[in-house]
């Protein structure tokens, strides 16, 4: 029994051969079983940057891979900072580690697009926090740690910061993983350097002072890779039609009008359910789990040719990459703007103005790469002294990294002509 008992670990002791890091280890039994979970294995599924393929083709990784490489980083900031004197216990590594593991659990189809579509009100923490519960249950207990420091309640701080701060894993990763994805090598990090410069101090997270230069590369590095890749204008302009088709697919439905769908979809196509009744029915996170991107593109190649003239417009132009044209400007755009633009609508595509949000779209989009909201990077000085990042840089344009910047933006088909040539930005 024991020998068996010990081949069953030695074969749970795998490596993944990841594209970024290289050979990836899983470092026990337990983590194993918590990544061959169904509920960690429908994130292979479901793609890291939504959209961005289309306009960076390479841009198809997935949420499975970055919370494999997050979890890579976790283990080499816990080795670290055991090089530097922190106790670290093996049950507070191994919480450490299944807490970024399942940190992005919740995520439904798209990631961040479809977000409070399919279930009214409800974000992607929450159904983490409930998958993580029901997980806990399956493992008789054994999540308790890693809940208690993904809640940030767990008196040790920086196991906290590690999994969600400033300088978390979970930035680190998907900077380093979406940059080199995507092809754009102003996201670039050296990952590797801030994690050697990491420490900790009064139970928190810190960075020595030799690693500031790689912290202020980090901080512009994010700014850089929201504007340019997350924030893109096409990006925003195709995620935006794949939530005015499924929400189309969804008034449709609930019209009586038959559409095709897989059984998860079709639950949530029929079904209003919002916060409230998504926490009371335990079923609607079942059919959760069962949802993924293939649900989603499945479906819109199908509804493409749907006689319903707006739905099969929006998913036609999807499948094909017709876009519509999206407008961001520093400042608002006027309502005598809009309403050219919304005059254009009516007329080219005879649609009644009711449903003219399907054709037209107003959105603010904003960031602030170094958010002190959260928390600030401190940073330890020689003399033991701590301090901001922003005191302790000698770059002035840290202090405006921490501001919110944001760009309003304008979507409408591009069939409609330019409305006002002097207000697009280089496409």
């Amino acid at each position: 029994m024991c020998k068996v008992l010990v081949i069953s670990q030695l074969n749970k002791k795998k490596i993944i051969n990841d594209p970024v890091y290289g050979f990836v280890t899983i470092p026990s039994g337990f983590i194993y079983d918590i990544i061959q979970h169904p509920f960690l294995q429908r994130l292979r599924y479901i793609k890291q940057v939504s959209m961005t393929h289309l306009v960076y083709p390479g841009a198809l990784h997935t949420r499975f891979q970055h919370v494999i490489g997050a979890m890579h980083l976790m283990g080499l900031a816990i080795e670290t900072l055991r090089g530097k004197e922190v106790e670290i216990s093996e049950e507070e590594e191994e919480a450490a580690l299944a807490a970024i593991l399942l940190h992005d659990v919740g995520h439904g189809p798209f990631s961040h697009s479809l977000e409070h579509t399919l279930v009214e009100g409800v974000s992607h923490e929450i159904i983490s926090a409930l998958l993580m519960d029901k997980l806990n249950t399956e493992f008789d207990g054994r999540l308790n740690l890693a809940i208690t420091i993904f809640n940030n309640k767990y008196h040790r701080k920086f196991l906290h910061q590690l999994v969600s701060g400033q300088l978390d894993t979970d930035r680190m990763d998907y900077l380093n993983r979406d940059s080199f994805f995507t092809g754009v090598s102003e996201g670039v990090i050296s990952f590797d350097r801030i994690i050697k410069m990491l420490n900790v101090k009064g139970n928190e997270l810190v960075v020595e002072s030799k690693g500031i230069y790689s912290v202020e590369k980090f901080l512009i590095a994010r700014r850089l890779m929201y504007w340019q890749v997350y924030l893109h204008k096409t990006v925003i302009t195709a995620e935006q039609m794949m939530i005015k088709a499924l929400a189309r697919a969804k008034e449709l439905s609930n019209q009586g009008v038959s559409l095709f769908a897989t059984p998860a979809l079709a639950h949530f196509l029929k079904n209003q359910i919002n916060k409230e009744t998504f926490l009371e029915d335990e079923s609607h996170l079942a059919w959760f789990t069962r949802l993924d991107d293939t649900d989603i593109m499945s479906a819109i190649k199908i509804w493409a040719s749907h006689e319903d003239p707006i739905l099969s417009l929006l998913c036609s132009k999807i499948v094909h990459r017709e876009l519509f044209r999206t407008e961001m400007s520093k400042t608002p755009f006027s309502a005598e703007y809009l309403e050219e633009i919304k005059e254009r609508v009516l007329k080219t595509f005879d649609v009644e103005e009711k449903d003219l949000g399907y054709f037209l779209y107003e959105q603010v989009v904003g960031n602030s790469a170094y958010d002190t909201s959260i928390n600030s990077i401190r940073v330890l000085e020689k003399n033991g002294r701590l301090c901001d990042i922003a005191e302790a840089s000698d770059l002035s344009n840290i202090e405006a990294l921490a501001k919110r910047v944001e760009k309003y933006a304008v979507t409408y088909p591009k069939e409609i002509g330019y409305v006002n040539v002097e207000m697009l930005e280089d496409c």
